[in-house]
């Protein structure tokens, strides 16, 4: 196989190498290890995609030193989401840990009302899910209360479970704090807060029609939420004090001050709070050996929420998942995936660039354009 000397464009069959390379392994790591292939098997084959459109662009004739810069350039262009989603997961753990993610669930509960019950079911997911940027964490806790509850009202599950999907969704695909949101605008090279803006245009069109049918679903019947509401308040102190932290980001996105900024800062907000307001859970998680100055052993708690997130353990299931999260490290599959994938789209654009250069009819010239009454513009040739 013969190597060019200098760079070349290259083929249409050479550009669908690596691409193909990439849908076989992902198909296969999909089949090997389903849902699981996100922790490590998905990014390995990202890897091996990287390396077969290395080998791609270094036969066409580029050098491997070229090849590694445009690599490192494509991977630097994702430095700035890396560092949102890092403090994303601090977030997540200081709000479960001040009670701040509990206090948004009890003042939904609050707020559900028999005879609207899937129109309000599909806010409160939508609410909690744009606050803590994850759709199946609502889905999989709250989703599942709320499920339960329509049971036992004789409503209908499946209505239900369209609610809660529909509601956590438009969280999560528009929420700053949503690893997909983060990972789509690092992918395009685009501003967060921009991203979040333009896809708010379509998602409010959609999440406006919705509430609009679950609110002509909705039918009286009765509603007990006390079991689940005791369940915080014995865990919690649940005071309007707990939303500070949320108050404060939405401030400081209004002020446009950069993402990582905004997020850190209702990170640390959040720990402020929970040394305040929940000192002895803050003890408690803490751990600390004894003879520990009270402070550092707070200090320490927090800490321990912005790296590795919190873990509750009140003994109450839903809540105890809806709370065991957050943390920079539970990032860091994420990150893993952003840089991979960056790395792969980098060595394939220093392939050569306009790909279809290499394929026959992309260079035939255009036709000239015409205009609505199908005649040519002056001086378009023959």
């Amino acid at each position: 196989m013969k190597r060019s000397e200098s760079p070349q464009p290259v083929t249409m069959l050479e550009a669908l190498i690596p691409i193909a390379g990439l849908v076989f392994l992902v198909s296969l790591s999909f089949y090997l290890f389903g849902d699981g292939g996100a922790n490590g098997p998905n990014q390995v084959a990202l890897v091996v995609a990287t390396m077969l459109a290395v080998f791609v662009g270094w036969r066409r004739g580029h050098s491997l030193a070229s090849l590694r810069e445009a690599a490192n350039a494509s991977v630097s262009s994702g430095i700035g989401a890396i560092l949102i989603l890092f403090a994303v997961g601090a977030l997540i753990g200081t709000w479960a840990l001040s009670g701040t993610i509990v206090a948004m669930v009890y003042y939904g509960l609050k707020l559900l009302s028999p005879d609207y019950f899937y129109v309000t079911a599909a806010g409160i997911c939508a609410v909690i899910s744009f606050a803590i940027g994850t759709s199946w964490t609502v889905a999989g806790t709250i989703g599942i209360g709320l499920m339960g509850i329509a049971h036992s009202m004789g409503l209908s599950p499946a209505i239900t479970a369209g609610a809660v999907i529909s509601g956590a969704y438009f969280g999560d695909k528009s929420s700053p704090l949503s690893d997909t949101a983060n990972l789509a605008a690092a992918a395009a090279g685009a501003d967060l807060y921009q991203h979040v803006r333009e896809t708010l245009l379509t998602s409010l069109v959609a999440i406006v029609i919705t509430l609009a049918v679950f609110y002509l679903l909705g039918r009286p019947g009765a509603f007990d939420a006390s079991a689940e509401v005791a369940a915080m308040q014995s865990a919690f102190y649940i005071s309007p004090v707990l939303f500070l932290p949320l108050i404060l980001v939405v401030v400081l996105t209004l002020f446009r001050l950069p993402p990582f900024t905004t997020i850190f800062l209702g990170a640390l907000a959040g720990g402020v709070v929970a040394v305040f307001v929940e000192p002895a859970r803050v003890l408690a998680f803490a751990a600390a050996r004894e003879g520990v100055p009270i402070p550092i052993a707070m200090l320490k708690g927090v800490w321990l929420a912005l790296g590795s997130g919190y873990r509750s353990t009140t003994g109450n299931p839903v809540l105890d998942t809806l709370l065991t999260r957050g943390g920079m490290d539970s990032m860091l599959n994420t990150i893993w995936l952003i840089i991979t994938a960056l790395a792969f789209g980098g060595e394939s654009a220093a392939d050569g660039g306009d790909r279809l250069r290499g394929y026959p009819h992309a260079t035939r010239p255009s036709s000239p354009s015409r205009d609505l009454n199908g005649r040519r513009p002056p001086n378009s040739g023959p």
